[in-house]
């Protein structure tokens, strides 16, 4: 009964709240990637994925789920809007469903950036390992390319 609920993407658990943070490092512009990546994985993890990737459809505001769907909906948008810095949370706020919210950061963040671009490339180009262990440098060299 309670793999039932939990498989359920309606299911919230006790824990689950507003103000939750699913990962740990906000997006700010720059660093959309490593962003959308880490929020898919959350989301998944909470089996919330329907409502940001346009599978889980709204019920009719008539249906007796439609205050259920309602309610989850409102979750995953607290969840993106709080790991969003300052301006980004502001512009994506009055949407009224989180897939509307997700599309709306997909369409501005995802375009390539020339200048970030380059400026990667140049710190990977002039990246040394100076004082670093082998697994500092292979990290920091890692999250470069990764950006």
């Amino acid at each position: 009964m309670v793999d039932q609920e939990v498989s359920n993407p309606y299911f919230l658990h006790h824990s689950d709240h507003p103000g939750l943070m699913l990962v740990s490092k906000p997006l700010n512009g720059d660093n959309y990637a490593t962003w959308h990546r880490a929020m898919t994985v959350s989301l998944n993890a909470k089996n919330k994925l329907g409502f940001i990737d346009g599978t889980l459809k709204a019920p009719s505001p008539d249906s007796n789920e439609y205050p259920t769907w309602s309610r989850c909906n409102d979750m995953v948008i607290a969840w993106i809007v709080n790991i969003l810095e300052g301006e980004i949370g502001d512009s994506v706020l009055y949407y009224t469903t989180a897939r509307a919210v997700w599309e709306d950061l997909r369409e501005r963040f995802s375009q390539s950036n020339a200048p970030r671009i380059f400026q990667l490339q140049q710190e990977i180009a002039y990246l040394t390992q100076e004082q670093l262990s082998v697994a500092a440098y292979y990290t920091k060299l890692k999250a470069l390319w990764d950006d």
